[in-house]
Order: structure tokens, then C-alpha cells, then sequence
């Protein structure tokens, strides 16, 4: 699963990329795009690896895409390529860097700064992209019912027709209630404003007493969009990921920040792609495995190993959140937190899970 960095050149992007993906790379020099395995942060994995003291812990992982940011034309008008929209369709959901800071050195591509017309501006071309491919779809649709009578084709059409219907409201299509069959069947056309949004805005540290106001009139002016909002501070992040975990809480807290915005990104990515974790636990390995949410015990044994699903008997589960409370397995069991579960079970998040299979 893959999740876009989208943004106009000098928002921050690609400092916030190397951060994540632990890099030094100057963002200036920077005119491909990267692509990074990612791990996810995750205080549960952390306390159950003090506990059990393991030889590794296995943090859960994403693909993280950094996808080169927009530039000025000749014409003094930032354009959207088909290379550039290209790029964005490959991923399973998005997140915007937009810029919220004023840098004399460095000029913004609009010249102004203005995070709400950047995200209007990004969210309108999507639009327009969508539009006019289930415009295209919709006209050749219509032609091929016409010559075949394929009652599959016919189908389809009342759902396009719904989609650009929505599209012409200037509504994202993530906004529009769909069943799974609808989803299905879009899913391969890689529409862009279906995909999960996140948007990360980048301010400077002598933003943060003001920050609060902003993001909440943000999220007024957004509400629309179905869209997370998050507030980062790049630079303070990128020297943040230079320092020990000590350290770091530290320089937080003179900062007055509370969590640091590259857990909260992450976190939220993870989220947005549907997904979730359960972990396995013991003296060689503590660690976090990526499931779908909804996924039953048997599938989250296969994604340990195809034998745990074609082999599965039962699935012995004792949630996070109780582990930690009563200290021991045992202790769970006589407290009725620790059982068996069949095949069927649906695996929540934070769930530690022993598969029993023959």
C-alpha cells in the first residue's frame, strides 16, 4: 500500500520525505521522484518490546511517494502535467504538503502564501481530471450498449452517470456514498478524488502560538473535502529526527508540541489506506503486522504465513490494552481477558494474536 506526498515546489515536501525516510538529501536539488519503506511508529509495539525483551522488534511499514512538486511555467502559471497526474493516480491515497510560512529566499510558485487556495487549487484540477474521464467513459459506454446490448456495460452506466453528477457539484468523490460494488468496480479506473486525503500544513516555529486558530478555521472552510488536517513544522521535525528520544521530548517541550507531526502523518496514512495492526509477541520477536481492516483471524494468520491460513484451527487473543493492564497471560486468562477465537473472529486493532494451526 502506497501513500502520495502531493505538493507545489518549496512547500516542504520532499524535507518532510527525507525525514520520514531518514535521508540528507537537499530538497532543492531534488527533481525525481523517491519512493521509501517507511516504518510506523507505534507505542504499543514499543511497551510489549520492553516487556518481552526480544532480539528485534518489527515495526509495521508503509510506501511512502514522493512525487516532485509543481513548478512555474514559462507563462508564469503553474500547470498540471499528465506525467504529474500520472504519478499521483499510482497511489492508494494522498496527503498535500501545503506551505503556511513566509521564506523570503525562497519565493512561493503563487507568489502569495495561501494554504486554502493551494489545496482549491490541487483539489479543482483533480476535479476537472476526473470529470473528463467519466465523461470519455460515459460516451463510449453508451456507444458499446448500443452496439452489443451487454446488460454488464448498461450496468455501469447509472454509476457513472452518479459520479459525474457528484463531480459537477465540485465535490470530491470521496464524499459520495458508495456500495462495494460500485467501489469495485471504480477502483480500477484510479479516480483521483476517490482516494483518502490528508493534508499537512507547514508552518514555522513562530507559528505554534497561532496554529491551533488556524488549522480549526482550516477544517471550517474544508469540511466539505473529508479531508484530515494536520499541522507540522519541518525544520523543527528534521532537527528532531537528528536527537535521542530524550532529547527529543525536551525540545518538544520548550517548543510546547505535544506529539511530534511525523508520528501523527504516519499514523493517519496508515489509517486512511484502511489499515490496521495486531502483533505477535516473544523472546526472538515482538512485532506489528499490517492487516485490512475487517480481516478475520484466518487472514491475519495468512499474512504471517500462507501455511498459518491453509492450516488454521484456532487463534488465541488477548487485546493491547488488557495485556498491558493485567501484566501476563496467565494473568489475562484468570481474568477472562485471554480466548480462543475460530476462523470467523475479526481481528481488532492492537489485538496480540497466537495462531494455533496443524
Amino acid at each position: 500500500m502506497q501513500i502520495g506526498l502531493v505538493g507545489l515546489q518549496f512547500s516542504g515536501k520532499t524535507t518532510l520525505f527525507n525525514t520520514l525516510a531518514k535521508k540528507e538529501i537537499e530538497a532543492s536539488s531534488k527533481e525525481e521522484a523517491s519512493i521509501e519503506v517507511v516504518k510506523i511508529p507505534d507505542d504499543r509495539l514499543d511497551q510489549l518490546t520492553k516487556i518481552f525483551n526480544p532480539k528485534k522488534q518489527v515495526n509495521a511499514t508503509i510506501e511512502v511517494f514522493d512525487i516532485p512538486g509543481l513548478k512555474m511555467s514559462e507563462d508564469n502559471k503553474v500547470k498540471i502535467t499528465s506525467t504529474f497526474l500520472n504519478a499521483v493516480r499510482n497511489n492508494d491515497a494522498l496527503f498535500y504538503i501545503v506551505r503556511s510560512f513566509d521564506e523570503q529566499s525562497v519565493s512561493h510558485p503563487m507568489e502569495i502564501i495561501n494554504p486554502l487556495r493551494d489545496i482549491e487549487f490541487l483539489e479543482t484540477e483533480y476535479l476537472l481530471s476526473d470529470m473528463a474521464f467519466l465523461e470519455t467513459r460515459l460516451e463510449k459506454l453508451k456507444r458499446d450498449v448500443l452496439k452489443t446490448k451487454d446488460e454488464k456495460l448498461k450496468r455501469e452506466i447509472p454509476i457513472i452517470e452518479k459520479c459525474l453528477a457528484h463531480c459537477e457539484k465540485e465535490l470530491p468523490l470521496r464524499t459520495l456514498r458508495l456500495d462495494e460494488n460500485e467501489v469495485r468496480l471504480l477502483s480500477g479506473y484510479q479516480l483521483l478524488t476517490i482516494k483518502q486525503l490528508g493534508i499537512a500544513i507547514n508552518y514555522d516555529e513562530n507559528s505554534i502560538p497561532t496554529v491551533e486558530e488556524e488549522i480549526g478555521q482550516l477544517k471550517m472552510k474544508l469540511n466539505k473535502s473529508h479531508a484530515t488536517i494536520i499541522p507540522f513544522f519541518a525544520k523543527i521535525e528534521l532537527e528532531l529526527s537528528k536527537m535521542s528520544d530524550d532529547d527529543q521530548l525536551v525540545f518538544m517541550q520548550d517548543y510546547g508540541i505535544k506529539e511530534s507531526a511525523l508520528s501523527k502523518i504516519l499514523r493517519t496514512s496508515y489509517e486512511m489506506l484502511g489499515l490496521q495492526s495486531f502483533f505477535t509477541v516473544g523472546e526472538d520477536e515482538c512485532r506489528a503486522w499490517t492487516i485490512k481492516k475487517n480481516y478475520t483471524a484466518q487472514q491475519a494468520a495468512g499474512v504471517i504465513h500462507t501455511d498459518f491460513f491453509n492450516r488454521f484451527i484456532r487463534a488465541e487473543v488477548v487485546h493491547y490494552e488488557d495485556f498491558v493492564k493485567h501484566g501476563s497471560f496467565a494473568k489475562c486468562k484468570d481474568a477472562g481477558a485471554w480466548r480462543l477465537e475460530g476462523k470467523e473472529y475479526i481481528v481488532k486493532d492492537g489485538d496480540i494474536l497466537n495462531i494455533r494451526h496443524n
